[in-house]
């Protein structure tokens, strides 16, 4: 498919866009929340595609898309954050209930397996981000965190273990991971 978009086609681009634009606004929401940024992220990345689609190297293009994307992302966060002046003090707007989804994350952020988290190794903690949180396979972790995959997998594998050590100190009667890892 990307080699057809390299070539010019623009209906090989539309399918790229109907197979991959749904996740990957679905896991842009996730990092922000200005619906407004994700869209223009959005779409910056597939005229990036457009642009670059011969620089691709082979292997899923979920991987490589997500990279473009998340790359985007951060270019927009700092360009708006050098853009945005400190807002005078106002009466903060209501917030609607948290989704399902932000109230895990609150959890794993906040509570005894945010803690746990904080005890294990950056890279360990990054690994379980991407590939639990932000749902990646191993071979799409791989390409994000710049990693071979066998390294994903096997600070995948310390990182559960070493999380499961840190809940067990922290929450000694509550098994909230099950299973072996």
């Amino acid at each position: 498919m990307l080699r057809a978009v390299a070539r010019g086609d623009a209906d090989a681009l539309a399918v790229l866009y109907d197979r991959h634009a749904g996740w990957l606004h679905a896991r842009l929401s996730r990092r922000c929340r200005d619906p407004e940024t994700v869209r223009e992220v959005l779409q910056d990345t597939f005229v990036t595609v457009w642009r670059s689609a011969a620089s691709h190297r082979g292997g899923e293009a979920g991987g490589w898309l997500w990279v473009i994307a998340a790359r985007r992302l951060v270019d927009a966060s700092r360009a708006r954050a050098r853009t945005e002046a400190p807002a005078p003090a106002a009466v903060p707007p209501p917030t609607a209930a948290p989704s399902a989804e932000e109230r895990v994350l609150a959890g794993l952020e906040y509570g005894d397996v945010g803690a746990a988290l904080d005890r294990i190794s950056p890279e360990l903690r990054e690994v379980l981000r991407v590939t639990v949180v932000d749902g990646l396979t191993t071979r799409e972790a791989a390409r994000v965190l710049g990693i071979p995959e066998g390294t994903v997998k096997t600070r995948a594998l310390r990182a559960r273990r070493e999380l499961r050590a840190a809940l067990a100190l922290i929450a000694p009667d509550v098994h909230p991971l099950g299973g072996t890892a």
